[in-house]
């Protein structure tokens, strides 16, 4: 489902992605089509990866419904500009609806550049074929 996505596969078609029981590892290979205008990744690819590191930690533990996310925050601690970059999320807390997940995003070098926690909910959307899932 995930890199079926179109935001995937026309935006970013590099990425590769592994879920476990409440944990999730999403990577994706820098070019430049990710630059701001200083040459390093947007801020919004750092958000992109954090948030779906997050979110497939808690939807592999929800199995019936869609997750959505509710809120995220993120911190950037550096700029990235070359390489395969990986964010490893992690479910936090878990309750009936409200699920917290947090994700760290490394660079090649194994060092931290940016983390984040989000929570999540369940939605009204059935996890199903007719929404990509398998």
């Amino acid at each position: 489902m995930y890199l079926q996505a179109n935001v995937n596969t026309k935006l970013y078609s590099s990425t590769t992605c592994s879920i476990s029981n409440e944990t999730a590892e999403i990577g994706l290979t820098i070019n430049e089509d990710y630059f701001h205008a200083l040459g390093a990744i947007h801020g919004s690819v750092y958000f992109k990866l954090l948030d779906d590191a997050a979110f497939f930690a808690v939807n592999s533990i929800v199995t019936d419904t869609f997750v959505l996310t509710t809120s995220f925050n993120i911190n950037i601690t550096r700029p990235v500009s070359s390489g395969k970059i990986t964010a490893i999320g992690k479910v936090k807390f878990k309750s009936r609806n409200l699920f917290v997940a947090e994700a760290t995003l490394f660079n090649e070098a194994g060092k931290v550049i940016a983390f984040g926690t989000g929570n999540f909910t369940k939605s009204k959307i059935a996890l199903s074929e007719d929404i990509g899932y398998k």
